[in-house]
């Protein structure tokens, strides 16, 4: 299965969280739906992470300290 993108899995966990909170999908369908959606939820943590670890790299200063920078 190719990489999805981010936007695109938490798109997917997002409709699987409404069907599922509907409460009126049959049992198998239901399991592997919740299946999907413990996988897509580790592929949207392991982005984020991802994500945060390059944002680190380019925050810090000629020292190598991190700077906080408060963006509004």
């Amino acid at each position: 299965m190719p990489t999805q993108k981010f936007e695109d899995a938490l798109k997917r966990l997002e409709e699987i969280i409404s069907n599922l909170e509907q409460g009126d999908i049959p049992l198998d369908e239901t399991v592997k739906m919740f299946q999907e959606g413990i996988t897509l939820a580790k592929l949207c943590k392991d982005k984020l992470q991802s994500a945060e670890k390059e944002i680190q790299k380019i925050i810090k200063d000629t020292n190598g300290e991190f700077q906080l920078t408060i963006l509004s």
